[in-house]
């Protein structure tokens, strides 16, 4: 991609961690990020979406994306673009708004 259609306006981490994602209509599937930033997430997922879908997403951020600690969150995110890979679907997701959840032991 060239860099004057670039649209990204954060810096991505690579990172992969676990993600709960909720459908507005209550579906819950389980992803795996590829990278985050404070704008946006790639993830990957066993199950289609759809273009313009609203989703909540749980995730932990990384340090780098934080104060330095790792931390829980629940982000409100559009679907802006979906690829199929083999049996996984890559989903880019825009955050339109992102809560920090309080640390949870287990």
């Amino acid at each position: 991609m060239k860099a004057d259609t670039e649209r990204r306006s954060g810096t991505r981490i690579a990172t992969r961690v676990p993600t709960r994602v909720r459908t507005s209509h209550g579906v819950d599937q389980t992803a795996q990020t590829r990278d985050v930033s404070a704008n946006g997430v790639f993830l990957y997922t066993k199950s289609r979406m759809e273009k313009g879908t609203d989703v909540e997403l749980v995730l932990i951020l990384p340090p780098e994306l934080t104060s330095g600690e790792k931390c829980w969150v629940c982000c409100q995110a559009t679907i802006v673009r979906v690829e199929e890979e083999g049996s996984e679907f890559g989903v880019a997701a825009q955050i339109r708004r992102m809560d920090i959840l309080p640390e949870a032991t287990v």
